[in-house]
């Protein structure tokens, strides 16, 4: 809980302004976007059943949603609708009508969150309801027009709704219920991938094998072709040898600072937020550090979170295509049978690694938003427990430049030893690109 007390300050500061009859405090537009970014992280991190592949896409609306609740307040910026991959239409304001666009947000940012993650607990939905009712209360007391107020809650609600309509016809939609498709049938050639000994999950299937198939955002990331892999060898000489040789050589030469490398990202859906969220955590950061105005905000996590969406669903579809082994059966077979991985293997292939090609998707986008150089401080997993197996305390990673995280994040799965170099090369091409078809949609006017 303590690493995610920020939106819960603000709703105690949202509380005491509520209680003291008066206007005594005021809220930036900005910290409501980042209290609901917190609030989706929380959720996200301790709602069952969730993975990194149904967090990704679970942002992808979130930061969606957040962007078009309040795009028709700024007349230089442009809705998603006939852009997006089938998304045809959306409510529209009623001209001639004010709205309060805050206002909006909010009430949208309560209805998706707690749609798209509906299996979270009781509990749960009654802290997004507790959010959204205190800044509620405490805009009603700063308008002072309740038919504004009804009005722009009506129209967040009516936009979260038609975006949550459309994401159930995209092939994830309650994903968490399948996690693992027990019918699968696993190809059986030399090189595929095999559930190792030492792994993060029981399961004997790999996570979510029909995601690949599911609806990107954008048709142009759909439609990106399929990325190179070196062919299978296992003589010693080969291309294919030398990645997992690589591997294993790191091993054994770790430092203690590539180690908390290893253990910082390695974002266990069981302990954190996921990847995914991790890029939600880094965007909130960016923000935080720049207080950019309102729609920048939105734009951010909407960017943000439909690339990382869009990367996860090639990477699946990418790594279902070739089915690849992971280290830790490559290297016990054919280099040292008594190797262990330093970090225990995900549940699905290899090829390309998801944390570099989501990372990548978050650096691209976070560049062309906002100007380098920076100074990005990570403090995500700073008051988790030490390590004490590893021998590897959390401590909080700092960058200046947006793309030092993205290679850092595909890095630390290599010390990590669940990934060749090719995997994270490639993970953090792909990335780049389809963040870049996210980056080129028309979000401005002027474009």
């Amino acid at each position: 809980m303590r690493r995610h007390s920020p939106f819960i300050y603000t709703l105690i500061l949202l509380m005491i302004a509520g209680c003291s009859g008066k206007e005594t405090i005021s809220i930036p537009d900005q910290d409501v976007t980042t209290a609901w970014a917190e609030m989706t992280m929380f959720i996200s991190q301790y709602t069952p059943a969730n993975s990194p592949t149904y967090a990704s896409r679970g942002i992808g609306y979130i930061g969606l949603t957040m962007y078009e609740s309040i795009v028709h307040g700024y007349p230089g910026y442009q809705s998603m609708v006939g852009q997006l991959n089938g998304l045809s239409n959306l409510p529209q304001p009623e001209p001639g009508v004010t709205y309060d666009w805050i206002v909006s947000l909010n009430a949208g940012q309560a209805y998706i969150l707690k749609n798209i993650y509906h299996q979270t607990s009781d509990a749960n939905k009654l802290r997004i309801d507790s959010l959204e009712r205190a800044f509620s209360d405490y805009f009603k007391e700063k308008v002072n027009d309740k038919q504004i107020i009804e009005r722009s809650i009506t129209y967040g609600r009516s936009v979260a709704e038609a975006i949550f309509n459309w994401s159930k016809t995209d092939g994830g939609h309650r994903g968490y219920l399948n996690n693992f498709d027990k019918e699968f049938v696993h190809p059986n050639r030399p090189g595929s991938w095999k559930p190792p000994l030492y792994a993060q999950s029981f399961s004997h299937h790999p996570l979510h094998p029909h995601w690949g198939k599911n609806r990107t955002f954008l048709k142009q990331n759909a439609n990106l072709p399929i990325p190179e892999m070196i062919p299978y060898d296992t003589s010693k000489t080969s291309a294919y040898y030398q990645e997992f040789l690589r591997v294993y050589e790191k091993d054994k030469v770790l430092t203690q600072e590539e180690k908390e490398i290893a253990i910082w990202w390695g974002d266990d859906p069981d302990e954190t937020f996921t990847p995914p969220g991790h890029s939600y955590y880094l965007a909130t950061t960016v923000i935080k550090n720049t207080n950019p105005e309102l729609i920048v905000c939105a734009e951010t996590y909407a960017r943000m979170g439909m690339a990382v969406a869009d990367a996860f669903i090639n990477c699946w579809k990418w790594k279902y295509h070739f089915f690849s082994e992971r280290p830790n059966t490559f290297i016990p077979q054919f280099i040292d049978q008594e190797w262990e991985s330093f970090w225990p293997d995900p549940p699905f292939p290899a090829f390309p690694s998801g944390h570099a090609i989501q990372a990548a998707a978050a650096a691209t986008v976070l560049e062309n938003i906002f100007n380098e150089p920076l100074t990005l401080i990570d403090s995500a997993h700073v008051g988790r427990e030490r390590d004490e197996i590893r021998d590897v305390d959390f401590k909080a990673r700092s960058f200046t430049r947006f793309w030092d995280f993205a290679q850092e994040t595909a890095d630390s799965r290599f010390y990590g030893g669940i990934h060749t170099p090719q995997d994270n090369r490639v993970g953090l091409e792909e990335g780049s690109r389809i963040a870049s078809h996210v980056n080129g949609l028309n979000w401005r006017r002027e474009n």
